[in-house]
């Protein structure tokens, strides 16, 4: 009896630290991302042009109450939310301006940004005002620079990005497909220049998630939750040229922010 009850109390103390061990793996294995800071880096597509709900206190930035950052962030229980993504905002605009609120407390990063640095806003208004070959150039000079500059512009940023917040979850988003080829636009740009267009932004990802990949980063892939959903589909979320308000062309809509980026982010978090 005194054998019996002495491998009770081993057989207790053996449960007791296995299941210390176990809540300790498990408590290690929640992600940090959610319980730790969490900031929203780059341009236009992070920030939520075109999106609507603009915030008072992001001026030029246009940063949305429906971007998918500001959902993702209300959504969850972070201990804090900077929201620095910019309209515009290039690869030096986000090491100079957008860094300040990274620390090693934070624990998630979600940034877009390399189509300002490829001069996406010239090549669309080329395309728009200048016809077909001229659309197809400017496209392919977009290409070039992506090539030749964009990787360096990249890894400087993402080196300090990882310098400043060493424990984030870094996540990486591309862009979508701009245009459905044959679609249902009976007007505007040819379906040549539109599939330049895609090719550039197609070409844009590959290097970008490439960068990001030798960093350590999470990409995140747009394009196909897109997919049905460009300018001259049935569906957009996309917004084509808008002449009322200029910049939000060839942005998310409030849709494209909720049932595009929403998702991807938060299943690549």
């Amino acid at each position: 009896m005194r054998q019996s009850r002495s491998a009770v109390r081993v057989s207790s103390l053996l449960l007791a630290a296995a299941w210390t061990f176990t809540g300790a793996a498990t408590a290690q294995a929640v992600p940090q991302s959610v319980s730790r800071g969490y900031v929203a880096l780059g341009d236009s597509y992070s920030a939520g042009v075109g999106a609507g709900g603009y915030l008072a206190s992001s001026s030029d930035c246009l940063r949305s109450s429906r971007a998918y950052p500001a959902q993702w962030a209300a959504a969850h229980s972070v201990s804090s939310f900077s929201f620095a993504a910019c309209n515009g905002a290039r690869t030096s605009d986000v090491l100079a301006r957008q860094l300040g609120a990274l620390s090693r407390r934070t624990g998630l990063v979600s940034i877009t940004v390399g189509g300002s640095d490829s001069g996406f806003a010239k090549v669309m208004t080329t395309c728009v005002l200048r016809g077909t070959t001229a659309c197809v150039t400017a496209a392919a000079e977009a290409r070039r620079y992506m090539d030749a500059n964009l990787p360096g512009d990249l890894d400087r940023l993402y080196r300090a990005i990882r310098s400043k917040a060493p424990a984030a979850h870094v996540v990486v988003l591309g862009y979508p497909h701009l245009y459905r080829l044959s679609g249902m636009c009976a007007i505007g740009l040819s379906d040549t220049a539109r599939s330049a267009l895609n090719n550039a932004v197609d070409h844009l990802d590959t290097v970008t998630a490439k960068r990001a990949a030798d960093h350590g980063f999470t990409f995140a892939d747009v394009r196909r939750v897109f997919t049905g959903h460009e300018i001259c589909s049935a569906n957009p979320w996309l917004r084509s040229v808008n002449l009322l308000a200029v910049v939000e062309s060839y942005h998310p809509t409030d849709v494209g922010q909720s049932r595009g980026y929403l998702p991807v982010f938060a299943g690549s978090v």
